[in-house]
């Protein structure tokens, strides 16, 4: 992947050129490098139409791919592709996924356990400590708080997140070298440094108003539900709770006054089913999360005991039956069972239907690009 990840890059930068068409470049001509020195009749062929066909030549006349690539590593930034193990699993699964995510920071294996937290720019002051208590409470039972980085609400879960010690993602309508807002650079940094600050907009891309509705499926498609706390008539956060119904996420509100304007929209989600919040709790119970707690003790233990080092050397990316596991270990089956349940529970392995077990990266292990 690292050879054709320039390519990924610069297909990435033609606009009209997403998730869709990328994979019948790759269906037609096999990768995308070969697909980018393509002739105009090729790319004609195999369904792009002329604009497009310009829009691919003119980038392929204007761009250096070794330069772009520079230019993403050099501040620190990494990028990833859909076909990357490192891609997050969550967003894999919504509808048209980005083909190309920019990543300042890390993602690691433990962020599948995520909740959004959306609200509007102005929230109340009831707002912004229903929000502190609620991301600060989550953050702190090991979920991922992921926001948008906008001021009011998404400001107040990222800061709370990171106050009790916890990982926290935001995501950008913009490039990553294009924080928007711009006083909120040092939170960005702040969250670089405990989690993650993600674009599917190349570098340079403005904070335009259109890019936001796409940021905000994003922002749904890589949590388990979505929390919205106040939220007027037209917030863009009710566009972040449909994205997220469609998705088939969970979505919670908490409810507010009838006559309070921050709190019109939440009570229309209420009305159209949304998950009425009262206590943080509801969100690990409703979303199965109480899991979350126990591994993150389990991840505290010192150090993995000899039985689960071994099984660990003996796991891959390949199920493998248990019956074969006992097999290459050497242990009774009541060890291996033993030691399989911890490292369930520390979020080692996985089952994988059928007594079949997978390795899974460690928790502390943060996702890589070569």
């Amino acid at each position: 992947m690292s050879d054709h990840l320039r390519y990924w890059v610069g297909f990435h930068r033609v606009q009209g050129i997403g998730a869709a068409r990328i994979a019948k470049l790759i269906e037609a001509f096999g990768d995308l490098a070969t697909a980018w020195e393509a002739s105009p009749a090729e790319l004609k062929e195999y369904g792009l139409h002329t604009l497009l066909v310009d829009a691919v030549l003119d980038a392929r006349e204007h761009s250096d791919l070794d330069a772009e690539l520079q230019r993403i590593y050099q501040p620190g930034f990494k990028v990833v592709t859909i076909l990357d193990d490192q891609y997050p699993e969550r967003l894999r699964e919504i509808h048209g996924p980005p083909p190309v995510l920019y990543i300042w920071g890390e993602l690691i294996e433990s962020d599948r356990f995520a909740v959004s937290i959306v609200g509007t720019r102005r929230p109340t002051k009831y707002g912004r400590s229903d929000t502190r208590e609620m991301a600060g409470f989550l953050a702190s039972r090991g979920v991922t708080i992921i926001s948008g980085l906008a001021r009011g609400i998404d400001a107040e879960a990222h800061s709370a997140a990171l106050d009790a010690g916890g990982r926290t993602v935001g995501v950008l309508g913009s490039g990553l070298d294009r924080i928007y807002p711009p006083e909120h650079r040092a939170l960005a940094q702040d969250i670089s440094t405990r989690g993650a600050i993600i674009s599917d907009y190349p570098l340079g891309t403005e904070p335009e108003g259109r890019n936001f509705p796409p940021r905000n499926r994003l922002i749904s498609g890589l949590a388990l539900g979505v929390i919205v706390v106040e939220a007027g008539e037209t917030s863009g956060a009710l566009i972040t709770a449909d994205f997220a119904a469609e998705q088939g996420r969970d979505v919670f509100t908490i409810p507010g006054g009838i006559y309070q304007h921050a709190s019109k929209g939440t009570n229309r989600l209420i009305q159209s089913g949304a998950h009425p919040l009262l206590d943080p709790a509801e969100v690990l119970e409703i979303l199965n999360l109480e899991q979350v707690t126990h591994e993150q003790a389990a991840h505290s233990e010192l150090p993995a005991a000899p039985d689960e080092a071994s099984i660990l050397e003996h796991l891959g990316r390949e199920p493998v039956h248990v019956d074969e596991l006992r097999a290459r270990v050497g242990l009774p089956s009541q060890q291996v069972n033993a030691a399989l349940t911890m490292l369930e529970l520390k979020g080692r392995v996985r089952r994988t239907g059928g007594m079949h077990f997978i390795r899974i990266a460690e928790p502390t292990a943060h996702y890589r690009v070569d």
